[in-house]
């Protein structure tokens, strides 16, 4: 009889990604955030207030865009990397600056913004999130946010050996408003 694999442990992380808010922190996009983990914010934030509306929320990662050109912006990072649960996650506003650095390989998610086009692509077990604007409308396009769940479960074999297994989920939500 052979005996199954069983959970040890579990483990869900659910991290809001927002970008481009441009100096505009929506209500309904505080909404669409409560209850997440983690935020990540990937550039052109706008102003140190939205910031500090993000942090009520949630801990924050969050990246220097083109725009944000104030002196309070200085100490952003271009990039960031996090990690969660094993996950490791590269932020920088601009996809094609974060090319070389994604190459060394590693992560298991990118983030961009700068495009105000959400998206969401699988390359090579590897997920590349832009999570759109989630500032003033521009383009027709509707006000969004991302959402990444990681989920970890720890499993025991009935050796007693354990390991864990990952799942990395993504997702693009539009958020009301005008």
């Amino acid at each position: 009889m052979m005996e199954a694999i069983k959970p040890a442990s579990s483990r869900r992380v659910v991290i809001g990604v927002v970008s481009d808010t441009h100096g505009h922190l929506y209500p309904e996009v505080r909404e669409a955030l409560q209850g997440v983990d983690h935020i990540i914010h990937a550039g052109d934030v706008g102003s140190p207030q939205v910031l500090e509306g993000l942090k009520a929320i949630a801990p924050v990662t969050a990246v220097r865009g083109n725009c944000d050109l104030d002196r309070w912006a200085r100490s952003l990072p271009v990039r960031a990397e996090v990690k969660f649960e094993e996950v490791r996650i590269l932020v920088g506003h601009i996809a094609a600056r974060l090319r070389d650095v994604e190459k060394s390989g590693g992560f298991s998610v990118v983030v961009t913004g700068h495009s105000h086009m959400a998206s969401i692509e699988w390359d090579d077990g590897v997920v590349h999130i832009n999570p759109g604007s989630a500032g003033p409308r521009r383009y027709e396009r509707p006000r969004t946010i991302g959402l990444l769940t990681i989920e970890c479960v720890g499993m025991e074999g009935p050796d007693g050996q354990a390991g864990k297994d990952r799942s990395i989920g993504a997702e693009i939500v539009a958020v009301a408003g005008d």
